[in-house]
């Protein structure tokens, strides 16, 4: 069974945008050493258009060769006319109002969310499943996350759009690892306590 993994970025008090979804406090976090370790440990996680721009196209999938985000997430690359954000994976968005894929790299899931992922996981690869976000889908997803990544920059937002944007509900995870950056940015690892 492969796991599905929540890499997200945050702010310290745990929101991973503003009350409008806007995360773009985080860019001036994004230094060259940040980016090195991106490239070394996550690769897959930057966009395609990103990739390319940094002249990173060609680094091999080392840890995911699927995403799953939703439909807010989407809506960013598609506003810029990007279709297909993560054309080095197999592509699932999850939304109930989007219709038909614009890209054939895109599959969106419509219905039975939890459903699909199940079976995601349960495919035969070396790899797994890297949850891109939001709120929304991460919260309808929690009980099947098995990793958490969070890359926490060194704000406070004090209000926005949290992490799992679901009910109450306690989830037991543990630590793995953490490295703090020079710019202050941490990055922690989680695995769910079995």
């Amino acid at each position: 069974m492969r796991k599905l993994t929540y890499f997200i970025a945050c702010s310290i008090d745990g929101f991973i945008g503003g009350p409008d979804g806007d995360a773009s406090f985080m860019l001036p976090y994004v230094d060259e050493e940040f980016l090195a370790f991106l490239a070394a440990e996550y690769p897959e996680t930057m966009a395609t258009h990103g990739r390319r721009a940094l002249g990173l196209d060609d680094l091999p999938n080392k840890r995911f060769d699927t995403v799953v985000q939703g439909r807010a997430s989407y809506d960013l690359a598609l506003k810029e006319g990007i279709t297909s954000p993560y054309a080095h994976l197999r592509e699932y968005v999850t939304s109930r109002t989007l219709g038909p894929s614009p890209d054939p790299n895109v599959e969106v899931i419509s219905a039975d969310l939890v459903g699909r992922v199940r079976a995601l996981k349960a495919e035969d690869s070396p790899l797994g499943i890297y949850l891109c976000g939001g709120s929304a889908v991460a919260g309808e997803l929690i009980d099947e996350v098995d990793e958490l990544v969070i890359k926490t920059y060194p704000v406070v937002l004090g209000t926005g759009m949290p992490m799992f944007g679901s009910g109450f509900e306690v989830s037991a995870f543990v630590p793995n690892s953490a490295r703090t950056f020079g710019n202050g940015v941490v990055v922690r690892t989680y695995d769910r306590k079995r």
